[in-house]
Parts: C-alpha cells; sequence; structure tokens
C-alpha cells in the first residue's frame, strides 16, 4: 500500500527570524519639518555635537532620526529634549544596554518566551511576547532580557522604519507568568523615557480578566499617545502578511522555536546589521546626526555627503559662548547654539552635562 503524499509546503518549517519585510511593505514618511522645528533640531544637533566625552558606540547613536525622536516626544520643547537625551545617554551607559550579549541572555529566552520574527504592514518588525513560554522567576534579567530584544528588533528593521510592532499573545497563559506592578512600572519608564517614538503598534490578544485587571492597574502610567497604539483582539492578519505572521496566530509562517537554532542566528544576523552600519557610519566620518536612512543601508547618502570640511571649533561649555573666530556661538540661558557645517563638531565636556543645563521647564513629558 503506497504512503499518502506529503504537502511540503504544509510541513516545512521556520525555526529562524525573517531578514526582509514582505514586498511593498515599506513605512510611512514623517511630514516635513516646519522652519521652527528645523531651527530647534539643529540647535540640538550643535549642543549634541559639542559633547567631547562621548564614546564612539554614543556617537553613533545619536543620529539625525534619533534626535527628532526626542523632539517629537518632548513636543519640540527644546531644553526638554536636550535634557532627556543626556539622561538617556547616562541610562543606557549604566544600565549597560551594549554589553548584554547573546551568551548572558540566552537562558531568559530558551523557551521562547520572546520571539522575533517578521515584520508588519508598514515593514515594522515584530516582536513577539509570549507569558505561556514563561521559564524563570521575577528578577532583574527579566527586564535586561526585554531591552536586549528592544535593540535587537530595532537592529533587524529595514532602512527608513524607525518603530517596532508588539504583538504580545496571552493565550494559555496563567496568572503567574505575568510581571509584577512594580515590573511593570520600570518597563514603562524604560520606554517611555528611553525609546520614545519607538513603538509604533502594540496588538495584544487572548486576554484573561487578570490581564485585564492588571492593565487597568498601569493604565495611568501609559502615556496617552501610547494608548492610541494599542489593539485588542484584533486580527492579526489585517496588520501583518500572512507570509509574515506566524501560523497560530492567523498566518502562514509555520514557526516551531527550537533555541539551539533560533538563538545564534538571532545574533547573527543582528550582529551582521550592526557591523555594516558602523562600517558606514566610519566611512562616512563618524558624524553625530547621521541619516539613520543612510546607515541602515537605504538610498540615502551620508548627511556629511559633498560637504567642504571646516577647521574645529573648541567650546568650553554647553551654556558658554565659543572661543573660536570667525565662527560664534549664541547663548541665552536654555540654549548654546554652534554652527555645523561638515564634519565640524564643537568640543565641550558631558560630564556633569545636567547639572550644567540651564532648563526652565522641569516637567517630565514622557511619549513612547
Amino acid at each position: 500500500m503506497a504512503a499518502p503524499a506529503v504537502d511540503a509546503v504544509a510541513v516545512a518549517i521556520t525555526k529562524e527570524p525573517l531578514a526582509t519585510p514582505a514586498p511593498n511593505c515599506t513605512p510611512a514618511a514623517h511630514a516635513p519639518l516646519t522652519a521652527d522645528q528645523q531651527a530647534k533640531y539643529d540647535e540640538l544637533l550643535s549642543t549634541a555635537r559639542s559633547w567631547d566625552t562621548l564614546t564612539d558606540d554614543e556617537r553613533m547613536w545619536l543620529t539625525r532620526e534619533c534626535l527628532l525622536r526626542y523632539l517629537r516626544a518632548t513636543k519640540w520643547h527644546l531644553p526638554q529634549a536636550i535634557k532627556r537625551v543626556q539622561e538617556s545617554l547616562k541610562w543606557r551607559s549604566e544600565y549597560g544596554t551594549a554589553t548584554f550579549t547573546a551568551d548572558f541572555i540566552s537562558e531568559e529566552n530558551a523557551t521562547g518566551k520572546q520571539v522575533i520574527l517578521g515584520y508588519d504592514n508598514e515593514g515594522r518588525p515584530c516582536l513577539y511576547l509570549l507569558p505561556q513560554n514563561q521559564n524563570t522567576k521575577t528578577n532583574p534579567k527579566q527586564v535586561q532580557h526585554l531591552v536586549y530584544m528592544l535593540e535587537r528588533t530595532l537592529d533587524i528593521a529595514p532602512p527608513g522604519q524607525e518603530t517596532l510592532a508588539l504583538l504580545i499573545d496571552f493565550r494559555n497563559s496563567s496568572a503567574g507568568s505575568q510581571p509584577s506592578i512594580a515590573t511593570g512600572r520600570q518597563v514603562l519608564s524604560i520606554l517611555q523615557n528611553h525609546y520614545p517614538e519607538r513603538l509604533g503598534r502594540a496588538l495584544i490578544t487572548h486576554l484573561p480578566w487578570y490581564v485585564t485587571a492588571f492593565l487597568k492597574l498601569i493604565s495611568p502610567f501609559i502615556d496617552p499617545v501610547t494608548k492610541t497604539k494599542i489593539r485588542y483582539n484584533e486580527p492579526l492578519p489585517s496588520h501583518i502578511p500572512s507570509s509574515q505572521l506566524m501560523k497560530n496566530a492567523g498566518g502562514d509562517v509555520n514557526f516551531e522555536y527550537d533555541h539551539s537554532v533560533y538563538w545564534p542566528a538571532l545574533d547573527a544576523l543582528a550582529t551582521q546589521r550592526r557591523t555594516e552600519r558602523k562600517e558606514r557610519w566610519e566611512a562616512a566620518g563618524k558624524l553625530v546626526g547621521e541619516s539613520e536612512v543612510y546607515l541602515w543601508g537605504g538610498e540615502e547618502k551620508s548627511v556629511g555627503a559633498g560637504q567642504e570640511p571646516v577647521l574645529e571649533e573648541k567650546t568650553v561649555g554647553i551654556a558658554q559662548e565659543s572661543v573660536a573666530e570667525p565662527s560664534k556661538a549664541v547663548a541665552d540661558g536654555d540654549k548654546a547654539v554652534a554652527p555645523v557645517n561638515g564634519n565640524t563638531e564643537p568640543k565641550t565636556n558631558i560630564v556633569n552635562g545636567l547639572e550644567k543645563m540651564q532648563v526652565k521647564d522641569d516637567d517630565e513629558i514622557t511619549k513612547a
């Protein structure tokens, strides 16, 4: 008796992250800056270029789009944007985001409780949170794990896409797998203060009653703009192409989590993208304010392309007047503006920068 035919497509199993979005899934462009917004960006860029104690990784992190995200998150309040960029630089250094290796985080993801797989209709990389696969007790490393996965998700975003899609599936989860209120608040604080404008969409499905109760408890701490990005129990295929969506979520990707295969594949893909990005950044002159489209391999030149190099000027403080001539810096208490041209990067000290800054409005403005 002949064996029944096997559908090769049906049994094909995916065990690695997908490297590219589906065709025609591209990010929506930002509206052009107004004259006032451009002026504020220029001032923020000039200030950031004056910080002379930054590491290369920190300088590369301070892209044009990064600075614009902080301006948008603070509703274009320049002193607040400067303050928040400095606070994020300090947090990233002290928290150690660049030091979390795949080996260090590996144990936390051994069961696949977080998976980066596919891209949504606008090319956002998708990060799945799957509480049913929880394998560790509440501890600081769980938050480090989430930060690591956020960083890797953004690493593999296509050129021009600044945001990610968060897919939280509570199917088959238990009350014991949910984070504490304190952990929830810590995660919200990190997302809203240090990853502004990074959440494009949050798709939450299969909510049990205890999760609904948990969300109500932390709701007062969620920024109003962030709330508008959250969708509950909507069909995922309406947001993500079937070719990019897990089969158990309504798509066509027959994904199976095998830690021994997926984890090194994700690390290799993200490492390759970061290496290519750094090579482009170094080749273009290591500019603060570089284009992310260029760095991520898109069809855009470096922001410094075609500009004439000029003499570097020196400053003695963020809010002090430059001593170089003929260029002049303008200081009026809250701001200091140094001319920017090509690779010019005025020098000043960021140490104790938060204390030196004159900020008129200390109200916190957070926006994810």
